[in-house]
């Protein structure tokens, strides 16, 4: 990679590995390191824009004041005159490296694909649950809104309501269904 496009407080810059630059202040320690965002990586014939596996990384020199900037304002025939001046905050950076993430990111990609390998053993279980419990659902459930479901869940037997909260709770979430459901399970409980 012979230069890469970065994002660094909401501007952005073209470096290449070694150069030093003031960039508007950056919230780190002097001799810190940061990978800022990388937009784009060009260089040897080819042009990535926004690559994942490329890491830039750059070390903050110091902080610094820019130049000073003065400010006037002047109204002829009125006596006004008003003067101020401003300072930029800038952070010198340097670029250490373009491109030292493609390891890292490998790595973390290789227990990334191992983790889900173990989970869907328990998901075959949790899927087979409300197919089996869709059987006693009252007619049309799915398409009935959290309204129609509490003024609807009085009139429906213990099996209905044990079946419409185990679907619930694998598919809609809605918390208004489910309060009432769990309400209703209660009440003939008890």
């Amino acid at each position: 990679m012979s230069y890469a496009i970065i994002s660094v407080g909401g501007k952005q810059y073209r470096v290449r590995e070694g150069e030093k630059l003031l960039v508007d202040r950056v919230a780190q320690e002097d001799g810190k390191t940061f990978t800022p965002a990388v937009l784009l990586v060009g260089g040897d014939g080819e042009t990535q824009i926004a690559p994942a596996n490329v890491v830039v990384t750059a070390k903050v020199l110091g902080q610094q004041r820019g130049p000073k900037i003065r400010i006037g304002k002047y109204k002829k025939r009125t006596g006004y005159k008003r003067h101020t001046g401003f300072r930029s905050a800038l952070t010198q950076i340097q670029i250490e490296s373009i491109g030292a993430g493609a390891r890292t990111a490998a790595k973390a990609a290789a227990p990334a694909t191992s983790a889900p390998a173990s989970p869907p053993a328990p998901a075959v279980p949790e899927a087979k649950a409300p197919v089996e419990s869709t059987v006693d659902l009252p007619d049309g459930y799915a398409e009935l809104t959290v309204a129609e479901v509490k003024s609807a869940v009085g009139s429906w037997d213990a099996a209905a309501v044990s079946a419409a909260l185990a679907y619930e709770q694998a598919h809609g979430k809605r918390k208004g269904a489910i309060a009432a459901l769990e309400a209703a399970r209660s009440e003939t409980e008890s």
